[in-house]
């Protein structure tokens, strides 16, 4: 029976190294890695501005998480393949049988991640422009 593994060589050392040779040091010194820097969520309060969560008014929080309470509650699924939409609007991408979709008030229908993004910045339908929440709230008064 061999041994199938090797001992460590100047040439796999080198390689390893990126230098020619094993004796030289100079890419030891690689130094630090960067800073770890957890990203901030940028929001938009309004349409034309975006702010990151850690500068924005408490006018502006209660805004966005009534947002956010509206958007979660419009329904999502899994396309299936038999609709009419064969491409999100938003991304330019065709649905794929399986794909997380939400649809609006409107009957169109997105990706999910686009159109919370949209609706993030604009409460309209990105096709025909009708406002969701006006359907939304409309929904709620009526039942």
């Amino acid at each position: 029976m061999g041994n199938c593994l090797k001992g460590s060589s100047a040439d796999d050392i080198s390689l390893l190294r990126g230098s020619e040779s094993a004796n030289d040091t100079s890419s030891d010194n690689l130094g630090l890695p960067p800073p770890y820097r957890e990203a901030v969520p940028v929001y938009y309060p309004s349409p034309n501005i975006s702010r990151p969560v850690n500068q924005l008014t408490e006018e502006e929080q209660i805004k966005i998480a009534k947002r956010l309470g509206l958007i979660q509650h419009l329904p999502t699924g899994s396309y299936d393949g038999c609709k009419k939409n064969r491409e999100c609007v938003i991304c330019m991408m065709e649905f794929l049988v399986g794909d997380n979709v939400r649809y609006l008030p409107c009957m169109h229908i997105y990706h999910v991640h686009c159109i919370d993004d949209w609706l993030m910045r604009s409460f309209t339908c990105p096709s025909c422009m009708e406002p969701v929440d006006a359907a939304l709230l409309t929904s709620y008064e009526t039942s």
